[in-house]
């Protein structure tokens, strides 16, 4: 590794993880996080985070996880609260886990899909040096970055969504995906009220379309863009995670990747969280504790479907 990014190695306290449904679950002290490691072509700022189990046995190799931020496509950062809950929790449980920064702004689309799909192909060039294994690995996000992972996981192989570079020849497909309250379909995102509960009116597109660079309502991009477009019955399985209070993006988002995945026989799980809102974390929501502890949701899914850490 080189000496620049040895001195970036740092170790973060944790809290200690508690019995879940998986069995006793051992405190760990800390988890070793490397910062700011580059991961895209070098005329890229973008960067990512790698959190790694404190101590593994020499030679074994840990499952993978890729968490993308959210901020409406527009901002958003790799080091956000919730990035390093989820992947400080999953290090501690014996993952590594990247959060990545991605393209931002206007006219991002495709360019910040490709940038997760790199942060992917990125374990798995590096496999060997993180003690990845390359063939589980799972992609995660929050909001905007739910509605990224769904684009990761769903459109593997499609030539048009995929990086041309800097890992040509690397498989940007994941074993499964976690979607925390994204966007599912560009096209019937609700209007809320105060409360998070959705109107009959859909969202304004005008925002949406400078983003993706449509040039009207009807441009094919915001359905190729719209994760349920993709879901089939060879998708990896997915865990949704929506709170039926949030304002920001209405549950029905969550309700509709639903009823598609079971039309077209996806592999579908949704957890709906009654009173809560957005941008939830794994144990709270606008610094309360969440009714339902998501830990032990979110490993036995990783669990099942990557295999035990």
């Amino acid at each position: 590794m080189p000496n620049a990014i040895r001195a970036l190695i740092s170790l973060v306290s944790l809290v200690a993880i508690s019995s879940t449904s998986l069995g006793s679950v051992e405190p760990a002290a800390a988890v070793r996080v490397i910062t700011d490691v580059a991961y895209l072509a070098a005329d890229r700022t973008e960067k990512l985070d790698i959190y790694l189990p404190a101590q593994r046995a020499p030679g074994k190799l840990s499952p993978a996880l890729v968490w993308i931020h959210g901020g409406g496509f527009s901002g958003g950062t790799k080091n956000e609260s919730r990035a390093k809950n989820i992947c400080g929790t999953l290090a501690q449980n014996g993952y590594v886990a990247v959060s990545v920064d991605y393209k931002l702004g206007q006219g991002a689309w495709p360019t910040n899909l490709h940038d997760c799909k790199n942060a992917v192909r990125f374990l798995r060039a590096h496999a060997s040096e993180y003690a990845v294994d390359h063939t589980r690995i799972a992609v995660a996000g929050g909001s905007a970055g739910g509605h990224l992972a769904l684009m990761v996981g769903l459109t593997t192989g499609q030539p048009q969504l995929e990086p041309a570079a800097p890992y040509a020849g690397r498989s940007s497909s994941v074993r499964a995906i976690m979607n925390f309250y994204g966007v599912t379909d560009l096209l019937t995102r609700r209007s809320t009220d105060k409360k998070g509960q959705p109107t009959s009116a859909t969202r304004d597109l005008g925002g949406v379309l400078r983003l993706f660079g449509a040039k009207s309502d009807d441009d094919p991009v915001l359905r190729i863009a719209s994760p349920v477009t993709h879901l089939s019955r060879s998708s990896p399985p997915i865990l949704t995670l929506h709170g039926r209070a949030d304002a920001t993006v209405d549950y029905m988002q969550a309700e509709e990747l639903d009823r598609v995945a079971r039309e077209r026989g996806a592999r579908h799980e949704v957890i709906f969280l009654d009173g809560i809102g957005h941008t939830f974390d794994l144990q709270t929501w606008a610094k309360k504790p969440l009714p339902r502890d998501l830990r032990p949701v979110v490993l036995a899914f990783l669990e099942k479907h990557l295999g035990p850490p």
